[in-house]
């Protein structure tokens, strides 16, 4: 019974693991995106040289 129970719990295991890193490639594809996108389409800033599109 108790291997049983070891069996289960390491497969629970395995398979949050295995979605929260697919979730996890998902939100760094989109942060990959969004910071193309914003390196992409940054504004000019004053005199002509393009400013940072961030604000730190």
């Amino acid at each position: 019974m108790v291997p049983l129970l070891l069996v289960l719990l390491l497969a629970l295991i395995l398979f949050g693991a295995g979605f929260a890193l697919k979730a996890l490639w998902w939100v760094a594809v989109a942060v990959l995106v969004i910071w193309l996108l914003g390196f992409v389409l940054r504004s000019a800033g004053s005199g002509g040289r393009r400013g940072r599109w961030y604000r730190w």
